[in-house]
């Protein structure tokens, strides 16, 4: 059978994407083949395709989420049958393809009540959820977190997994729209506008103390805004860089015993049993209703426009691609 697959020719713009017709190969030992019914992106597959984070070579497949249906089962196999339905996050990326043949251990099942859209959507960022929600910082009730683009695919996972900590949850979005779902997904407090004076409003929703944990996706010049929004001995996780590089930070502006940490789902994920147990995580938060909402369906053919509607900060939760 042919299908697509989506050949990132070398790093750079939307351009580098080349779409091409593919033979399905036999699974190998240990290997299932899935056919995707949904492919999540991540502003990861961004940084893959800028060079960022640069692939070992080129052309490559990037996209590191997908969900579908088990096609085939390759030998020493006993754990999936033809027909199962399964998602998959996380190292090794290749997800741009109609079909894929990956590692049965890094493949979880789904639950009837989770269509293949909401894992395609919701598991990467849900396992980076309970990473830095629980393994990074662990928050619990009673907690102040800030979370950088609340009604984004990751930041709406975040603001509803915290609230399910029972911790008081202060988002900012860009715009009122972007606040009214984030407010939907359980934000106690939303600083609106990329000019709203963040430290000063987090100094006042916290009676001058500052948040226990600031999450920071957007990068650029919001990490030093978030560090300043920590209180003393709390903690700025910096995860991404969505508004730019991430500068030098100063060793001051640690002071008084704040902690910056950076950490990587990707690299946690490397070791299969730390992955399995965060994709269980993940599978069982969404169960609860802990799930990023789909922005945006584009064809998996038209994934460069799928890349440009990311990168314009236009959608609120995730976009998918559908081969």
């Amino acid at each position: 059978m042919t299908d697509q697959i989506i050949w990132l020719n070398a790093p750079g713009d939307i351009t580098r994407f080349h779409v091409e017709q593919h033979q399905c190969e036999d699974p190998g030992h240990g290997e299932i083949r899935i056919r995707h019914e949904a492919i999540g992106t991540n502003f990861l597959d961004i940084y893959h395709r800028k060079g960022l984070y640069p692939m070992p070579s080129y052309p490559s497949v990037i996209g590191a989420e997908a969900a579908g249906i088990v096609e085939d089962v390759g030998p020493g196999v006993s754990m999936f049958e033809k027909g199962d339905r399964v998602a998959y996050a996380g190292p090794p990326v290749g997800a741009y393809r109609t079909t894929r043949n990956i590692a049965a251990e890094r493949v979880i099942k789904l639950p009837d009540a989770i269509s293949a859209k909401t894992a395609a959507s919701s598991l990467l960022k849900g396992m980076t959820a309970y990473m830095l929600l629980k393994k990074t910082y662990n928050v619990r009730a009673g907690h102040h977190v800030l979370i950088h683009a609340a009604a984004g695919g990751l930041g709406s996972i975040l603001v509803r997994w915290a609230k399910s900590l029972e911790a008081t949850v202060i988002g900012t979005v860009g715009s009122s729209e972007k606040a009214a779902l984030a407010a939907s997904c359980g934000a106690d407090h939303l600083i609106v506008g990329r000019g709203a004076d963040i430290v000063a409003d987090v100094k006042r929703l916290t009676n001058g103390l500052g948040v226990d944990v600031a999450y920071d996706g957007i990068g650029g010049e919001t990490l030093l805004k978030s560090i300043r929004s920590v209180r003393p001995f709390g903690m700025a996780v910096t995860i991404g860089q969505a508004a730019g590089a991430i500068p030098p930070v100063p060793v001051e502006e640690l002071r008084p015993g704040k902690a910056l940490c950076h950490p990587s789902i990707m690299a946690w994920c490397a070791d299969v049993g730390q992955y399995r147990e965060a994709a269980l995580a993940a599978i069982r938060a969404m169960e609860t209703g802990i799930v990023s909402q789909i922005g945006a369906e584009y064809r998996l053919a038209d994934v460069g426009k799928a890349h440009e509607e990311m990168e314009s900060g236009r959608a609120a939760g995730s976009i998918l691609l559908i081969p």
